[in-house]
Protein backbone atom coordinates (compact mmCIF):
# COMPACT_ATOMS: atom_id res chain seq x y z
CA UNK A 1 0.00 0.00 0.00
CA UNK A 2 1.82 3.60 -0.85
CA UNK A 3 1.30 5.62 2.31
CA UNK A 4 1.46 9.44 1.22
CA UNK A 5 0.90 12.62 2.76
CA UNK A 6 -2.56 12.73 0.65
CA UNK A 7 -3.78 9.63 2.21
CA UNK A 8 -2.77 10.25 5.41
CA UNK A 9 -4.95 13.89 5.25
CA UNK A 10 -8.21 12.34 3.73
CA UNK A 11 -7.91 8.65 5.01
CA UNK A 12 -7.35 6.85 1.82
CA UNK A 13 -6.07 3.63 0.73
CA UNK A 14 -4.61 5.33 -2.50
CA UNK A 15 -2.78 8.72 -3.37
CA UNK A 16 -5.36 8.75 -6.19
CA UNK A 17 -7.97 11.60 -7.05
CA UNK A 18 -10.99 10.92 -9.59
CA UNK A 19 -10.99 14.43 -11.71
CA UNK A 20 -14.22 16.00 -11.37
CA UNK A 21 -14.69 15.64 -15.18
CA UNK A 22 -17.81 18.10 -16.75
CA UNK A 23 -20.57 15.72 -17.87
CA UNK A 24 -18.69 12.52 -17.25
CA UNK A 25 -18.60 12.43 -13.63
CA UNK A 26 -21.49 12.05 -11.91
CA UNK A 27 -22.17 10.70 -8.66
CA UNK A 28 -21.93 6.88 -9.18
CA UNK A 29 -18.35 7.48 -10.91
CA UNK A 30 -17.45 9.77 -7.60
CA UNK A 31 -19.00 7.05 -5.43
CA UNK A 32 -16.91 3.80 -6.85
CA UNK A 33 -13.90 5.53 -6.43
CA UNK A 34 -14.44 6.71 -2.82
CA UNK A 35 -15.90 2.82 -2.15
CA UNK A 36 -12.44 1.79 -3.07
CA UNK A 37 -9.71 3.86 -1.72
CA UNK A 38 -9.25 7.03 -3.44
CA UNK A 39 -11.18 10.04 -3.66
CA UNK A 40 -14.37 10.66 -5.75
CA UNK A 41 -15.49 13.94 -7.56
CA UNK A 42 -18.18 14.69 -8.84
CA UNK A 43 -18.19 17.29 -11.78
CA UNK A 44 -20.37 20.17 -10.93
CA UNK A 45 -18.89 21.74 -14.00
CA UNK A 46 -21.23 24.65 -15.19
CA UNK A 47 -23.73 24.55 -11.80
CA UNK A 48 -26.54 22.73 -13.28
CA UNK A 49 -28.18 23.29 -9.61
CA UNK A 50 -30.78 20.07 -10.32
CA UNK A 51 -28.37 17.93 -11.73
CA UNK A 52 -25.89 18.06 -8.82
CA UNK A 53 -28.31 17.54 -6.20
CA UNK A 54 -29.23 14.94 -8.20
CA UNK A 55 -25.63 13.80 -8.38
CA UNK A 56 -25.07 13.81 -4.87
CA UNK A 57 -28.02 11.22 -4.09
CA UNK A 58 -26.14 9.06 -6.51
CA UNK A 59 -23.67 9.17 -4.39
CA UNK A 60 -25.29 7.61 -1.33
CA UNK A 61 -23.87 7.79 1.78
CA UNK A 62 -20.82 7.68 0.31
CA UNK A 63 -18.50 10.79 1.38
CA UNK A 64 -17.61 12.41 -2.15
CA UNK A 65 -16.10 16.00 -3.21
CA UNK A 66 -17.41 18.29 -6.24
CA UNK A 67 -15.56 20.00 -8.39
CA UNK A 68 -16.50 23.14 -9.96
CA UNK A 69 -15.49 25.70 -13.08
CA UNK A 70 -14.29 28.73 -10.85
CA UNK A 71 -15.14 31.28 -13.69
CA UNK A 72 -18.59 29.81 -14.14
CA UNK A 73 -19.13 29.76 -10.37
CA UNK A 74 -18.38 34.06 -10.65
CA UNK A 75 -21.19 34.58 -12.43
CA UNK A 76 -23.55 32.06 -9.97
CA UNK A 77 -22.12 31.89 -6.21
CA UNK A 78 -25.50 30.54 -5.13
CA UNK A 79 -24.20 27.18 -6.32
CA UNK A 80 -21.31 26.85 -4.21
CA UNK A 81 -24.26 27.11 -1.58
CA UNK A 82 -25.69 24.53 -3.05
CA UNK A 83 -22.11 22.13 -2.89
CA UNK A 84 -21.36 22.99 0.73
CA UNK A 85 -25.04 21.78 2.44
CA UNK A 86 -24.14 18.48 0.59
CA UNK A 87 -20.82 18.13 2.85
CA UNK A 88 -18.87 17.26 0.23
CA UNK A 89 -15.49 15.47 1.33
CA UNK A 90 -13.71 18.61 -0.53
CA UNK A 91 -14.30 21.23 -2.96
CA UNK A 92 -11.95 21.43 -6.08
CA UNK A 93 -11.66 24.62 -8.13
CA UNK A 94 -10.27 25.36 -11.67
CA UNK A 95 -9.42 27.80 -14.44
CA UNK A 96 -9.92 30.92 -12.76
CA UNK A 97 -9.27 32.77 -9.28
CA UNK A 98 -10.54 30.91 -6.55
CA UNK A 99 -9.93 33.81 -3.96
CA UNK A 100 -13.57 34.86 -3.55
CA UNK A 101 -14.75 31.15 -2.47
CA UNK A 102 -11.78 30.50 -0.38
CA UNK A 103 -13.14 31.69 3.16
CA UNK A 104 -16.66 30.37 2.85
CA UNK A 105 -15.02 26.34 2.17
CA UNK A 106 -12.38 26.49 4.86
CA UNK A 107 -14.97 28.28 7.42
CA UNK A 108 -16.94 25.14 6.41
CA UNK A 109 -13.89 22.98 7.66
CA UNK A 110 -13.87 21.50 4.04
CA UNK A 111 -10.27 21.28 2.30
CA UNK A 112 -9.92 23.38 -0.25
CA UNK A 113 -8.48 21.59 -3.90
CA UNK A 114 -7.22 24.46 -6.46
CA UNK A 115 -6.05 23.01 -9.79
CA UNK A 116 -3.18 25.45 -11.53
CA UNK A 117 -1.51 25.13 -15.04
CA UNK A 118 1.51 27.65 -14.07
CA UNK A 119 4.12 28.46 -10.91
CA UNK A 120 1.68 32.09 -10.69
CA UNK A 121 -1.45 29.95 -10.26
CA UNK A 122 0.51 27.74 -7.71
CA UNK A 123 1.41 31.08 -5.61
CA UNK A 124 -1.73 31.92 -5.65
CA UNK A 125 -3.31 28.89 -4.49
CA UNK A 126 -1.00 29.02 -1.49
CA UNK A 127 -1.66 32.70 -0.86
CA UNK A 128 -5.47 31.33 -0.51
CA UNK A 129 -4.76 28.88 1.63
CA UNK A 130 -5.24 25.80 -0.71
CA UNK A 131 -4.94 22.53 1.17
CA UNK A 132 -4.15 20.88 -1.95
CA UNK A 133 -2.65 21.92 -5.01
CA UNK A 134 -2.70 20.32 -8.19
CA UNK A 135 -0.51 20.75 -10.96
CA UNK A 136 -2.02 20.53 -14.59
CA UNK A 137 0.08 19.82 -17.33
CA UNK A 138 -0.77 20.43 -21.23
CA UNK A 139 -0.97 16.37 -21.71
CA UNK A 140 -4.61 16.46 -19.69
CA UNK A 141 -7.69 15.95 -21.37
CA UNK A 142 -10.54 18.44 -21.21
CA UNK A 143 -9.42 22.34 -20.24
CA UNK A 144 -6.06 23.25 -19.44
CA UNK A 145 -3.32 25.60 -20.29
CA UNK A 146 -0.85 24.70 -23.47
CA UNK A 147 2.02 25.80 -22.09
CA UNK A 148 3.44 23.27 -19.56
CA UNK A 149 3.78 19.78 -19.21
CA UNK A 150 3.71 18.04 -16.26
CA UNK A 151 6.91 16.71 -16.34
CA UNK A 152 8.49 19.71 -15.52
CA UNK A 153 5.49 21.53 -13.70
CA UNK A 154 5.03 18.90 -10.48
CA UNK A 155 8.62 19.26 -9.90
CA UNK A 156 9.29 22.66 -9.64
CA UNK A 157 5.60 23.34 -7.72
CA UNK A 158 7.25 20.78 -5.51
CA UNK A 159 10.10 22.98 -4.85
CA UNK A 160 7.72 25.80 -4.39
CA UNK A 161 5.75 24.23 -1.94
CA UNK A 162 8.30 23.29 -0.30
CA UNK A 163 10.17 26.48 0.51
CA UNK A 164 7.07 28.83 1.31
CA UNK A 165 4.50 26.55 2.15
CA UNK A 166 5.42 22.83 3.10
CA UNK A 167 2.04 21.79 5.02
CA UNK A 168 0.35 22.12 1.22
CA UNK A 169 0.16 18.90 -0.31
CA UNK A 170 0.99 18.33 -4.52
CA UNK A 171 -1.24 16.01 -6.71
CA UNK A 172 0.11 15.66 -10.41
CA UNK A 173 -2.29 15.65 -13.34
CA UNK A 174 -2.10 15.34 -17.01
CA UNK A 175 -1.22 12.38 -18.70
CA UNK A 176 -1.54 9.85 -16.19
CA UNK A 177 -3.16 6.66 -16.54
CA UNK A 178 -1.03 3.64 -14.94
CA UNK A 179 1.07 2.61 -12.19
CA UNK A 180 3.96 4.02 -14.04
CA UNK A 181 2.50 7.71 -13.86
CA UNK A 182 1.60 7.46 -10.68
CA UNK A 183 5.25 6.02 -9.59
CA UNK A 184 6.96 9.07 -11.92
CA UNK A 185 4.66 11.47 -10.19
CA UNK A 186 5.18 10.34 -6.46
CA UNK A 187 9.08 10.40 -7.73
CA UNK A 188 8.99 13.97 -9.07
CA UNK A 189 7.81 15.18 -5.83
CA UNK A 190 3.98 15.02 -5.82
CA UNK A 191 1.82 13.75 -2.86
CA UNK A 192 -0.68 11.86 -5.03
CA UNK A 193 -2.11 12.21 -8.38
CA UNK A 194 -5.12 13.37 -10.18
CA UNK A 195 -6.84 11.06 -12.83
CA UNK A 196 -9.27 11.68 -15.30
CA UNK A 197 -9.22 10.26 -19.07
CA UNK A 198 -8.41 6.79 -17.43
CA UNK A 199 -11.31 6.84 -15.14
CA UNK A 200 -13.55 8.67 -17.80
CA UNK A 201 -13.42 5.33 -19.80
CA UNK A 202 -15.23 3.32 -16.65
CA UNK A 203 -18.65 1.53 -16.49
CA UNK A 204 -19.83 4.16 -14.15
CA UNK A 205 -18.47 7.07 -16.59
CA UNK A 206 -21.18 9.09 -18.40
CA UNK A 207 -19.70 9.79 -20.94
CA UNK A 208 -21.37 8.43 -24.31
CA UNK A 209 -20.30 4.77 -25.10
CA UNK A 210 -19.58 5.98 -28.82
CA UNK A 211 -16.79 8.43 -27.28
CA UNK A 212 -15.32 6.09 -25.33
CA UNK A 213 -14.84 3.48 -28.10
CA UNK A 214 -13.71 6.19 -30.42
CA UNK A 215 -10.88 6.68 -27.81
CA UNK A 216 -9.66 3.42 -27.40
CA UNK A 217 -8.70 3.14 -31.08
CA UNK A 218 -7.04 6.50 -30.87
CA UNK A 219 -3.21 7.33 -29.81
CA UNK A 220 -1.79 10.46 -28.40
CA UNK A 221 -1.39 11.91 -31.83
CA UNK A 222 -4.86 12.31 -32.57
CA UNK A 223 -5.37 14.93 -30.08
CA UNK A 224 -5.42 18.79 -30.01
CA UNK A 225 -5.86 21.83 -28.16
CA UNK A 226 -8.81 23.98 -29.66
CA UNK A 227 -11.39 26.13 -28.50
CA UNK A 228 -13.85 25.33 -31.09
CA UNK A 229 -16.12 23.16 -29.49
CA UNK A 230 -16.13 25.77 -26.65
CA UNK A 231 -17.48 28.42 -29.53
CA UNK A 232 -19.86 25.27 -31.12
CA UNK A 233 -21.70 24.77 -26.79
CA UNK A 234 -21.41 28.80 -27.15
CA UNK A 235 -19.17 29.27 -23.43
CA UNK A 236 -17.45 31.67 -23.43
CA UNK A 237 -14.16 29.63 -22.06
CA UNK A 238 -11.66 32.73 -21.11
CA UNK A 239 -8.75 32.80 -23.95
CA UNK A 240 -5.88 31.09 -21.97
CA UNK A 241 -7.46 27.88 -21.66
CA UNK A 242 -8.71 24.95 -24.98
CA UNK A 243 -9.94 21.81 -24.49
CA UNK A 244 -7.81 18.65 -25.42
CA UNK A 245 -10.23 16.14 -27.71
CA UNK A 246 -9.89 13.83 -30.43
CA UNK A 247 -9.20 15.53 -33.95
CA UNK A 248 -12.34 14.77 -36.03
CA UNK A 249 -14.30 16.05 -38.92
CA UNK A 250 -15.27 19.15 -37.25
CA UNK A 251 -11.95 20.65 -35.68
CA UNK A 252 -10.21 19.42 -39.38
CA UNK A 253 -12.37 21.71 -40.78
CA UNK A 254 -12.44 24.63 -38.03
CA UNK A 255 -9.84 24.79 -35.97
CA UNK A 256 -7.53 26.95 -38.22
CA UNK A 257 -10.93 29.28 -39.35
CA UNK A 258 -12.18 30.47 -35.94
CA UNK A 259 -13.58 33.23 -37.48
CA UNK A 260 -15.42 31.48 -40.27
CA UNK A 261 -17.10 29.20 -36.92
CA UNK A 262 -18.18 32.58 -35.39
CA UNK A 263 -19.70 33.55 -38.82
CA UNK A 264 -21.53 30.35 -38.55
CA UNK A 265 -22.17 29.63 -35.19
CA UNK A 266 -26.25 29.13 -35.26
CA UNK A 267 -25.94 26.29 -38.09
CA UNK A 268 -22.62 24.75 -36.34
CA UNK A 269 -23.94 25.13 -32.60
CA UNK A 270 -27.07 23.01 -33.39
CA UNK A 271 -25.32 20.72 -35.43
CA UNK A 272 -22.47 19.85 -32.63
CA UNK A 273 -24.90 20.08 -29.60
CA UNK A 274 -26.96 17.13 -31.63
CA UNK A 275 -24.07 14.98 -32.45
CA UNK A 276 -22.83 15.10 -28.77
CA UNK A 277 -26.09 13.72 -27.69
CA UNK A 278 -26.16 11.23 -30.28
CA UNK A 279 -22.77 10.31 -29.81
CA UNK A 280 -21.81 11.21 -33.36
CA UNK A 281 -17.95 11.58 -33.16
CA UNK A 282 -17.47 12.67 -36.38
CA UNK A 283 -18.89 15.85 -35.21
CA UNK A 284 -19.09 16.64 -31.64
CA UNK A 285 -15.79 16.34 -29.99
CA UNK A 286 -14.55 13.27 -27.81
CA UNK A 287 -12.93 14.90 -24.61
CA UNK A 288 -9.90 12.93 -23.86
CA UNK A 289 -6.29 13.84 -22.83
CA UNK A 290 -2.96 12.18 -24.58
CA UNK A 291 -3.38 8.67 -22.19
CA UNK A 292 -6.21 7.90 -24.92
CA UNK A 293 -3.61 5.28 -26.56
CA UNK A 294 -3.13 3.90 -23.04
CA UNK A 295 -7.15 2.86 -22.99
CA UNK A 296 -7.57 -0.37 -23.73
CA UNK A 297 -10.23 -1.43 -21.84
CA UNK A 298 -13.79 -0.29 -20.54
CA UNK A 299 -13.49 -1.68 -16.89
CA UNK A 300 -15.07 -0.49 -13.27
CA UNK A 301 -13.17 1.97 -11.42
CA UNK A 302 -12.24 0.09 -8.55
CA UNK A 303 -10.69 -2.25 -10.59
CA UNK A 304 -8.56 0.95 -12.66
CA UNK A 305 -7.97 2.15 -8.80
CA UNK A 306 -5.93 -0.62 -7.71
CA UNK A 307 -4.44 -2.11 -10.29
CA UNK A 308 -2.82 1.85 -10.79
CA UNK A 309 -1.42 1.49 -7.21
CA UNK A 310 -0.45 -1.83 -6.97
CA UNK A 311 1.26 -1.29 -10.07
CA UNK A 312 3.09 1.51 -8.95
CA UNK A 313 4.18 0.16 -5.56
CA UNK A 314 6.24 -2.51 -7.55
CA UNK A 315 7.69 -0.39 -9.76
CA UNK A 316 8.94 1.69 -7.11
CA UNK A 317 9.87 -1.46 -4.70
CA UNK A 318 11.54 -2.10 -7.32
CA UNK A 319 13.19 0.86 -8.26
CA UNK A 320 14.07 0.72 -4.37
CA UNK A 321 15.95 -2.78 -4.61
CA UNK A 322 17.67 -2.25 -7.58
CA UNK A 323 18.97 0.87 -6.01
Amino acid sequence: MLSTRLTQAFNLIHPIIQAPMAMAAGGALAAAVTRAGGLGLIGGGYGDEAWIDEQFKEAGNENVGCGLITWALAKNPAILDLVLEHAPKAVFLSFGDPAPFASQIKARGIPLICQIQNLKDARRAIEIGADVIVAQGTEAGGHGDARRTTFTLVPEVADLIAATSPDTLLCAAGGIADGRGLAASLMLGADGVLVGSRFWATTESLAHPNMIQEAMKATGDDSIRSSVMDIARKLNWPERYTARVLRNAFTDRWHSDVEGLLAAAEEESARWKAAWIAGDVTTANTFVGEVTGLLNSVEPAAQILDTMASDAEALMNKHRSIG
